[in-house]
C-alpha cells in the first residue's frame, strides 16, 4: 500500500530560505477578488452563494437569488477592493491577487487598477464554486476555461493558482495542465516545496487560513480589526525571530475586498502595515516572486532513494539484505503502508525496524541466529555477507593475533551455549576493545535481557546499513 500524503516534509531542518538581503521574513499579501464569480443562478448555477458572507450560517437557496449575500459581495467590488488599492499603493507593498477568472471579466476597472499597480495577478479558479465533488474531467475543463478567460482578461496567463474550495484533484489537474510555476492549494508548510506529479516536479507555496481574514465570518474567529491585528502581529513576531534565529519562513496573509475591506476591520489590517514598516530585513513580495527566487536557490532536486516509490524488484534489491539473512522483514515493509515519510534513512529503517518488532519471537530469534559469530569460522573462511565483512574489519576484527581470536572464539561459545544464539553488537559503533567489554558484561544478562538487547543491536546494524546506502 502507497500513502500518499507526506507527513514528514522538511523536518527538523528546513533549508535556510536565503531570502534577498538576507531577510529574516517573507511577506507575502493575497487579495482574494471573487466577487461576480461566485454562486448565482444569474451565472447559471443551481442556487444562490452561502460562502464567506456576513450572513453567518448562510444555506443556499436553490433556483432563487440572495439579495442581501450578492449585496454583500458586490460591497467588496465597490468600495473594499478600492480601500485595499489605496492602502497597499501608498505603502507600495506589492501584492499577489488570487482571480476567480469570471469575476475578472465582470471587473474593468478593477483589473486595469491591479495591472497599473503591477499587481501579480495569479488565478484563482473558473468560478467560485465547490469543487469537491466535480468529476476528474469537469473540473480539467474548468482549469483550461479559467486560463482562457484569465489571459482575456488581463492579457498573460496566470503563472500561479489557488482553487481555494478545491478537490482531491485539483492540484495534480493544474500540475497536468502545465505552465505554472506555483500552486498553492496547500496549508501545509511554512516555506514552498518540490511536489511531484507524473514524474514532473512541481512547486507548491503554501497558503493560509489562519492569517486570514475569512475568521471574521466563521466560528472563533476575529470579532474586530484588533484581534485580526494580534493574530497577524504574533505570527510576524514568531517568524521574524526565528529567521533571525537562522531559519527564515514566508508569511501569507488571505484578504477578501467584502471581509477586510470593510471599514472597521480595515483598520487592523492598516496596523499591521505601519507594523511592520518599523522592522528591517522583510521583504514584502508577490507569489512571483517567491516562486522565482525559490526555483533559482532551491531548484528541484530529485531524492537519492525513494524508497515508497520503488516496485518490488528494486526495493528489495537494495533493501533485502538489511537484515541478516532475513528478506523477509524488507518484503513485509513493502508490502505494508510506505509513503514520502519513508523516503529518507529514518523513514525507512522505521518501516523495517518496526517489521522486525511485529515479528514473532520465533522469528525474531531465527534473526538473531542468522547473524555470524563476531571473529568466528565463517570470518575465516570469508563466508560471510559483504555487510559482515566490513563490518568487523572496522573495529579491526578481521586482524586478530592468536591470543585475541582465542578469546573470541571461547566467549563466542559461551554466549551461544548460555543464550542459544550468537553475540550481537553494532561492531561499526565499538572499538575492539569495547565490543570485549561488552561481551564479558552481558554474558551475565539473563536470556529475556540478553534477547532483548541482541534485538536492539539488530535494529541499530540496520540502521547504520541503511544510513551507508544513502551515504553511498
Amino acid at each position: 500500500m502507497r500513502y500518499p500524503r507526506d507527513l514528514a516534509g522538511y523536518g527538523p531542518n528546513p533549508p535556510h530560505a536565503n531570502w534577498p538581503g538576507g531577510a529574516n521574513i517573507a511577506i507575502q499579501f493575497v487579495l482574494n477578488y471573487e466577487e461576480g464569480g461566485e454562486n448565482n443562478v444569474l451565472h447559471g448555477d443551481q442556487a444562490s452563494e452561502a460562502f464567506l458572507s456576513d450572513v453567518v450560517g448562510a444555506a443556499p437557496w436553490p433556483g432563487a437569488r440572495h439579495w442581501n449575500i450578492e449585496s454583500m459581495y458586490e460591497y467588496g467590488a465597490r468600495a473594499g477592493f478600492w480601500r485595499l488599492h489605496r492602502l497597499f499603493t501608498q505603502a507600495r507593498l506589492p501584492v499577489t491577487v488570487y482571480g476567480v477568472a469570471t469575476a475578472l471579466m465582470r471587473a474593468p476597472q478593477q483589473v486595469q487598477a491591479m495591472l497599473d499597480a503591477d499587481w501579480e495577478i495569479a488565478s484563482h479558479g473558473y468560478k467560485w464554486i465547490e469543487h469537491k465533488d466535480m468529476e476528474r474531467q469537469e473540473e480539467a475543463a474548468q482549469i483550461a476555461q479559467a486560463v482562457r478567460l484569465h489571459t482575456v482578461a488581463t492579457g498573460s496567463r496566470p503563472l500561479g493558482w489557488y482553487t481555494g474550495r478545491c478537490s482531491v484533484n485539483t492540484v495534480d489537474l493544474v500540475s497536468e495542465q502545465g505552465g505554472f510555476a506555483y500552486i498553492s492549494d496547500t496549508y501545509d508548510d511554512d516555506l514552498p516545496y518540490w511536489r511531484v506529479h507524473n514524474a514532473k516536479p512541481q512547486l507548491i507555496i503554501p497558503y493560509t487560513l489562519a492569517n486570514n481574514d475569512m475568521r471574521f465570518v466563521t466560528a472563533s474567529g476575529f470579532a474586530n480589526g484588533e484581534e485580526f491585528f494580534q493574530a497577524l502581529k504574533d505570527s510576524f513576531d514568531c517568524l521574524y525571530r526565528e529567521g533571525a534565529e537562522g531559519s527564515p519562513k514566508m508569511m501569507s496573509i488571505g484578504l477578501h475586498c467584502r471581509l477586510v475591506g470593510q471599514p472597521g476591520r480595515f483598520e487592523g489590517l492598516k496596523r499591521f502595515v505601519d507594523y511592520i514598516q518599523g522592522f528591517d530585513k522583510v521583504w514584502v513580495a508577490k507569489r512571483i516572486d517567491i516562486a522565482r527566487h525559490w526555483a533559482d536557490h532551491h531548484p528541484y532536486q530529485p531524492p537519492q532513494l525513494a524508497p515508497s516509490q520503488m516496485d518490488a524488484e528494486s526495493f528489495m534489491a537494495i533493501f533485502g539484505g538489511v537484515f541478516e539473512h532475513s528478506p523477509f522483514i524488507a518484503q513485509r515493509a513493502w508490502e505494508a503502508e510506505l509513503g514520502p515519510a519513508n523516503d529518507s534513512p529514518l523513514g525507512i529503517h522505521f518501516a523495517l525496524r518496526n517489521q522486525f518488532r511485529m515479528a514473532s519471537d520465533d522469528e525474531r530469534l531465527g534473526i538473531l541466529n542468522a547473524h555470524p559469530d563476531l571473529a568466528g569460522k565463517l570470518a575465516a573462511a570469508k563466508r560471510l555477507t559483504a555487510d559482515s565483512t566490513s563490518e568487523q574489519a572496522s573495529a579491526g576484527l578481521d586482524a586478530l593475533t592468536d591470543d585475541e581470536r582465542e578469546t573470541f572464539t571461547e566467549l563466542n561459545t559461551r554466549y551461544v551455549e548460555k543464550f542459544g544464539f550468537p553475540f550481537i553488537i553494532a561492531v561499526r559503533d565499538n572499538t575492539k576493545a569495547s565490543i570485549l567489554e561488552a561481551f564479558k558484561n552481558r554474558l551475565q544478562n539473563d536470556r529475556a535481557t540478553e534477547f532483548a538487547t541482541a534485538c536492539a543491536q539488530v535494529e541499530r546494524i540496520a540502521q547504520l546499513r541503511i544510513e551507508a546506502l544513502y551515504a553511498g
